[in-house]
């Protein structure tokens, strides 16, 4: 994760008091979740138990989900990909800035109609290549994984966006970069916000 000093918020309790507290924590207290970096295992993990005690807080109340994220480990998006479906909670996910590459799939997660981009959103589908150095047995197993992973998200792509998996295959296989409305067009979002929408 980039260091940046996390901003902290004055809130009143119910007795009248003040105490201050990060502004994660805040929006986590309104049910939202924010994913402002590119996704690792300890981002991932966070995410995760975020998620995990929103839905046991009320598995009725939806949990928002903001992504402006440039990348990240495939592995650790899709164990965020898993709880979203595991949860009995509705997700409504709205991408702010930019989601590039394995974390595009968090976006097309979302429940279907509530998955929402603002104005100037960039969706980047990015070709997997495999990476790294070693003997050629392991290239050759680190390659099979980048197929498998690749696999994987395809299949979630086409499921989610409605697309035909040869052609999620296809616009895989090189960057494509699609603006909001060409997000919606795609099927990774249900609709471009200009606003917020009003509280159920």
């Amino acid at each position: 994760m980039s260091s940046y000093t996390i901003p902290s918020v004055m809130e009143r309790t119910h007795t009248g008091a003040e105490r201050s507290a990060d502004v994660f924590s805040r929006l986590l207290s309104d049910r939202i979740v924010y994913v402002g970096t590119p996704i690792d295992d300890g981002v991932a993990n966070t995410v995760i138990a975020q998620i995990l005690h929103l839905e046991n807080e009320s598995a009725d109340a939806p949990i928002h989900l903001y992504l402006n994220s440039s990348g990240g480990d495939v592995q650790a998006v899709l164990a965020i990909y898993d709880t979203l479906a595991f949860v009995r909670s509705r997700v409504a996910v709205t991408c702010i800035g930019q989601v590039v590459a394995a974390p595009v799939v968090l976006l097309a997660a979302g429940t279907p109609g509530l998955r929402w981009v603002l104005p100037h959103t960039r969706v980047v589908l990015h070709p997997l290549e495999a990476q790294g150095r070693g003997a050629v047995p392991d290239l050759i197993l680190a390659t099979e994984e980048v197929q498998r992973l690749r696999g994987s998200l395809e299949a979630l792509l086409a499921e989610h966006s409605g697309q035909d998996l040869q052609r999620v295959r296809r616009d895989l296989e090189r960057e494509q970069v699609l603006d909001a409305e060409a997000t919606v067009a795609y099927g990774l979002a249900d609709e471009v916000l200009l606003r917020r929408p009003r509280a159920e």
